[in-house]
């Protein structure tokens, strides 16, 4: 019987041993690819968008270079884009979603990872970050694999997991899980460690994925929306899901805390073209003024300026502990491919231009002057990558080697 037992113990420190390892890998294969990830998502022209009769498509991707698109802008000019990754109008949800997963494991891992979709209203941020019941968005694939991966490493670390949401509608803050949609405000903790919080924010500890699912159908029901004549369903409002995720190493007990935000920002639109009057105008007026304010924080860090403005906007201010140094960011840019929409659509694309050029504690793999995962770092990812393998497939490796008792 001790013969056994130290062979299983043995075997249980091999395993730790290559869980680190590969731990290890998938951080610096995320780091090679870029701390902060644009994507773009082309949306299909469906019926409903086409409020003109033989309006044309003038947004192209290239079937030969997945990180490139083309805008048409009249008389023969066109405007070439390159971004982390383009996905065509036809990708499915699970395509976005697996450029997203290797951040929403480094959340486990104890980082702070933020998750947004930026365009014009009408674009399809709801769609990519939310879905619908037949095909699931980010949030949903987000949060299945969270609780997957947690399930994966019970036998190592133990996990606690909390959920909050709020809403930011004309710069005030709502708990979309409290039942009388309380206003909140931003708060230095008063414990000294310099970190925000929200005093009054329902925190709800969830042990399933299935619980989850319940609370995110809760927000959604709550979230302030209203027509335009970009939209007929706008989301008029930010909406945040902020997931805190506590670790403990069932061995060592080392603890880390990691931190995953979904947003769905209220959609960009010019006033003048969205119909916006009176109380919808202040709406447009306070959506675009914090859009403004996400570019000049994002334009800060480009700069590596010593201020960065985080509180000109609640919004920044909010995710100011996910968008500095060392964190993780992904933003999916959608925009519309039709002709009429093709200046909102150069100003997201411009916009994520700018965040391209962002670097967030390491190299990134963006174009447009910064080191990319062409050359050596694509060649050192690809090494990264099948260390990785190498490690996942050891025989040494999973738990059920381990001599029964």
């Amino acid at each position: 019987m001790s013969e056994m037992s130290e062979a299983n113990k043995d075997l249980l420190e091999k395993y730790r041993k290559e869980v680190a390892l590969r731990r290890k890998y998938h951080e610096q294969l995320v780091e090679l690819k870029g701390n902060i990830r644009v994507l773009c998502r082309v949306k299909p022209v469906l019926k409903e968008d086409q409020h003109e009769e033989g309006q044309s498509v003038v947004v192209t991707t290239d079937p030969n270079n997945e990180s490139a698109l083309s805008v048409l802008k009249g008389q023969g000019r066109s405007h070439d884009f390159e971004l982390d990754r383009v996905f065509h109008p036809q990708a499915t949800q699970e395509e976005v979603f697996q450029e997203i997963e290797p951040l929403v494991t480094s959340c486990i891992d104890g980082y702070h990872v933020c998750i947004f979709a930026y365009g014009q209203t009408g674009s399809g941020k709801t769609y990519t970050m939310e879905g619908s019941t037949e095909n699931p968005g980010i949030n949903q694939r987000a949060l299945k694999h969270l609780f997957s991966e947690i399930e994966d490493r019970k036998d190592m670390w133990t996990y606690t997991v909390t959920v909050s949401s709020v809403e930011i509608y004309n710069e005030v803050l709502r708990d979309l899980l409290s039942k009388d949609g309380e206003k909140l405000d931003i708060k230095i903790n008063p414990d000294g460690t310099g970190q925000l919080h929200v005093p009054g924010l329902r925190l709800i500890e969830v042990k399933s994925f299935q619980h989850i699912k319940k609370l995110l159908a809760q927000a959604r029901r709550n979230r302030i929306t209203f027509g335009t004549q970009m939209n007929q369903h706008s989301s008029r409002s930010h909406a945040l899901l902020m997931i805190t995720v506590l670790g403990t190493d069932l061995a060592s007990g080392a603890k880390t805390t990691g931190k995953l935000n979904l947003v769905d920002l209220a959609g960009s639109e010019r006033v003048w073209k969205s119909g916006a009057e009176g109380e919808r105008l202040k709406e447009a007026q306070n959506i675009n003024r914090s859009l403004l304010a996400l570019g000049d924080v994002i334009q800060a860090l480009r700069g590596k300026e010593k201020h960065i403005p985080f509180r000109n906007s609640r919004l920044t201010y909010l995710l100011q502990d996910s968008l500095g140094k060392g964190n993780k960011t992904a933003m999916v840019v959608q925009v519309s491919a039709l002709e009429s929409n093709v200046g909102e659509t150069m100003c997201s694309l411009k916009f994520a231009e700018r965040v391209c050029k962002v670097e967030l504690g390491h190299p990134t793999s963006c174009s447009h002057g910064r080191p990319g995962l062409q050359g050596l770092n694509r060649h050192a990812a690809n090494q990264i990558h099948q260390q990785a393998i190498t490690t996942t497939n050891n025989p040494l490796c999973p738990v059920s080697q381990l001599v029964a008792p």
